[in-house]
């Protein structure tokens, strides 16, 4: 039977476990610098730190004796997660030059136009399918200036911050240490994340601001908070969906609990106060400050691109979205932006629901908002799930689960967006006409992500803290 715990349940593994794990490390090592064994004395040197970490925490471990979770701290697991990104960098790097198929995401070379351009004291919109921040164009001006790598490198001190700042976020739950250890594993040691970061995608940089924005509205640092959560939107206009949440959970310095019913209550929290006028004012002051700027500086281009292009962008050939066969039959026709449009209002009510139904407890809230505004938006692609993964480890601690249907739900998850994988491939590698069975293995996966939204729903216990039913 298990106890009572979400992580105290599990087994512990044992000293072969930690083992295993340092030796699995150690193989990853070899095989990489193998691959990339050369004159390169870089690459040199870094194959004898790692592989001297390596012998170091394994050594430690047989010295001690300690279990798996007695051996891996923070630290540790922030280090591993290091080593597994930067593997991951040398091997893509040693693929993209000798392989016809390519390990960077395609639109690093995107970034990487557009930073050129702003080197020759051009607009980043030159380049074609630029439809981001002119930010990331600035940020990564040293990848002509310096080397093609550096962006790659940011992006995974982007993912290496968000693990610390899931643990954090635990540890601020009053959560114990190895859970909240645990959680941030979630991240640091998922391959996901890892290989998008290593890959070239900027989604790691969205993570750091959405999750500090978070940690910064909970200890109510309002000004520091109002001037991260506007950069987020600035950056990628998602965030806006915690507006109306950030604005009901800020309450007067001096406010007490008292009674009364819902209504009275929430008409108490909609009521302007001292932290909310400041919230306001900062947040708007700091995105207008940013798209006025780059608007003086880009003109049309910068608003239509970044913003504006998102609102009527229909992609119909790699899309989870339900949406997705009603937009390809309709493509031609007149009431396409019509119905584009409409495809915001079940988001829309959904995600006012949530801000006002959980508007104490903000980490379910923004993960339930950003689970909904990706599970419903008329355009769905994989990396999009990032955005709301990045929070499920913080919620987590807070779920009163048993170990078989989160397991269950898991396996459901991966395995529908395998099935919807199966017949994507068919049509963008086969040519074979599978739009229908696109859509149907799109249906099923919007089906077990509302499932999955209602059991966590179910099983959030805002006083408990790693909680389960007892599995016998």
């Amino acid at each position: 039977m298990f106890r009572d715990s979400l992580f105290g349940g599990i087994r512990r593994p044992s000293f072969d476990m930690a083992t295993l794990l340092f030796s699995d490390l150690n193989s990853i090592v070899n095989v990489v610098s193998l691959i990339l064994s050369s004159e390169n004395i870089l690459i040199s040197k870094l194959r004898k730190k790692l592989l001297n970490f390596v012998t170091f925490v394994e050594t430690n471990c047989k010295s001690h004796e300690m279990s798996f979770h007695e051996t891996i701290g923070i630290k540790t697991v922030l280090v591993i997660g290091t080593v597994l990104r930067v593997c991951l960098l040398l091997y893509g790097d040693w693929q993209d030059r000798t392989q016809i198929v390519k390990y960077t995401d395609v639109d690093y070379y995107v970034f990487t136009d557009a930073a050129e351009f702003i080197t020759k004291g051009q607009s980043p919109y030159l380049r074609p399918t630029y439809r981001y921040t002119p930010l990331l164009a600035w940020l990564l001006q040293p990848n002509i200036t310096l080397t093609p790598l550096f962006g790659k490198i940011i992006f995974i001190f982007c993912d290496i911050i968000t693990g610390y700042l899931i643990y954090l976020l635990c540890i601020s739950q009053k959560v114990q240490e190895k859970v909240a250890v645990i959680c941030s594993c979630l991240w640091l040691l998922n391959p996901v994340p890892a290989t998008v970061s290593s890959r070239g995608n900027a989604e790691s940089i969205m993570a750091v601001l959405v999750l500090l924005s978070l940690k910064l509205v909970q200890e109510n640092k309002v000004v520091l908070a109002a001037v991260i959560y506007a950069t987020s939107v600035h950056v990628k206009i998602y965030p806006a969906v915690y507006a109306l949440q950030i604005y009901l959970y800020l309450k007067p310095e001096s406010f007490k609990v008292g009674s009364g019913n819902s209504v009275s209550k929430l008409t108490d929290d909609l009521w302007p106060n001292k932290r909310k006028c400041i919230f306001v004012c900062v947040a708007g002051g700091t995105f207008l400050a940013l798209t006025g700027t780059f608007y003086y500086w880009y003109g049309w281009d910068f608003l239509h691109e970044t913003y504006l292009y998102h609102l009527t962008r229909r992609d119909i050939r790699h899309n989870f979205s339900v949406y997705f066969y009603m937009l390809y039959l309709t493509m031609v026709t007149e009431h396409t932006l019509v119905i584009g449009l409409l495809s915001f209002i079940p988001q829309l009510i959904l995600m006012v629901t949530f801000s006002i139904k959980y508007r104490q407890e903000t980490a379910l809230c923004w993960f339930l908002n950003t689970f909904v505004f990706v599970t419903f938006n008329k355009v769905c692609t994989s990396q999009y799930f990032l955005w709301y993964l990045s929070i499920l480890p913080v919620v987590i601690p807070k779920l009163y689960m048993s170990y078989s249907k989160a397991t269950t739900a898991a396996i459901c998850w991966i395995s529908s967006q395998g099935l919807w994988l199966l017949f994507a491939y068919y049509l963008e590698f086969e040519g074979q006409p599978t739009f229908l069975y696109i859509w149907i293995a799109g249906v099923l996966f919007f089906l077990v992500n509302i499932w999955i939204m209602a059991i966590i729903i179910e099983s959030y216990k805002p006083n408990h803290i790693s909680h389960v039913k007892k599995i016998k």
